[in-house]
């Protein structure tokens, strides 16, 4: 046993030259299957084919020489040696052996590498004296993903704080879809109003009115906003001042990505401005507010009738008069709002202030 074990450790320079002998002098086989599946890897590396023939030369103490064929990483990495009595034999070196001396070319590598990381610091120090106090980051990620309602709704509470001159947002009006702009809280879109904001909304026809802002105060000025309709709409989109940008990630709207690339930026503004020179106006602040007695009482109760949605033929009914006289009142009021559709009419009444006024 003690010849053994004086055996089992053999000088490095005699092991790697008795190594590659062994090497040369192993079977090819003919580039079998044993040598396609080995694929060559680091020494500190051990493969399964390696691990199961280490295993085995422990239990057996050696091995023979053509045994190496099917794991040649074991020669490599040291693990096993020829046998200086008998060249054709391999003894596998041992584990309390083995591992400090993989360990130690780690830990020699790593050194190595921390000088050269230390050697590349001190080259650019210099650099750093030579240049400006205050370099854009080009490193941050153009595309941040937001998961969950309440950090979307922060990112986008922090992108119209931060915007100074535009909002421009789409809002197709489904009702599983909540919306990413904080239109139930009046204050934050008045406080950008304040700022000189202008926000632009599509939205389909049917949902246009919940696209609008409340106000936030009777004393705080009212949000400069304009509103057109398209019968189809993309998924919600968000853009502040054409730098950032939000669009959903899932049908749900539970992932958003912030987009802050100004190629991608851009693109989707231009997409939402081909949209918009497409779409109906709904309304605009400057909503027209003809005189008061540019509307007769007739018009006034057809104009609440409109907007209680009744159709001309019921108007006609309710009123005891031909469904064209309706028609042509109905185009008077069109003309004189400046409406371009029936929607849009229901809305420029209620804003014109027609109905608060008495004949």
């Amino acid at each position: 046993m003690q010849d053994a074990a004086a055996r089992a450790v053999v000088p490095a320079p005699v092991a790697a030259e008795r190594a590659t002998r062994l090497r040369m002098a192993a079977p090819a086989h003919g580039g079998g299957p044993s040598e396609r599946r080995h694929v060559p890897h680091e020494p500190e590396e051990l493969c399964e084919a390696g691990r199961a023939l280490y295993a085995r030369a422990l239990r057996e103490c050696r091995l023979r020489g053509d045994a190496v064929a099917d794991a040649p990483c074991l020669l490599d990495s040291g693990l096993l040696h020829p046998d200086a009595d008998d060249p054709d034999w391999l003894l596998p070196t041992p584990p309390l052996v083995a591992l400090p001396r993989l360990l130690a070319g780690i830990e020699a590598r790593v050194a190595r590498q921390r000088g050269r990381a230390s050697r590349l610091a001190s080259a650019f120090e210099p650099f750093l004296q030579l240049a400006p106090a205050a370099v854009p980051d080009t490193t941050a990620s153009p595309v941040t993903v937001l998961k969950g309602t309440t950090r979307i709704r922060r990112a986008v509470h922090q992108a119209l704080a931060d915007a100074s001159h535009e909002v421009l947002g789409i809002h197709p009006g489904d009702p599983d879809r909540p919306q990413m702009l904080p239109h139930n809280e009046p204050w934050r879109m008045a406080d950008f109003g304040e700022r000189g904001g202008r926000l632009r909304t599509l939205s389909r026809p049917e949902s246009a009115f919940d696209s609008l802002p409340s106000r936030a105060h009777p004393g705080r000025p009212v949000l400069s906003c304009e509103v057109r309709t398209l019968d189809e709409l993309p998924p919600c989109l968000l853009i502040f001042d054409r730098a950032i940008a939000f669009i959903p990630a899932v049908d749900d709207g539970g992932i958003v990505f912030e987009l802050r690339s100004p190629a991608l930026v851009g693109y989707l503004a231009t997409a939402f401005d081909i949209m918009w020179r497409l779409a109906t106006p709904l309304f605009r602040d400057d909503t027209p507010r003809p005189p008061v007695h540019a509307v007769s009482q007739v018009q006034r109760v057809i104009a609440r009738m409109l907007t209680e949605g009744h159709t001309d033929a019921e108007i006609a009914h309710r009123l005891d008069m031909n469904v064209r006289t309706v028609r042509l009142h109905v185009a008077k009021l069109a003309s004189l709002l400046g409406s371009s559709s029936r929607t849009q009419l229901g809305f420029l009444i209620g804003r014109s202030g027609l109905l608060d006024r008495h004949a």
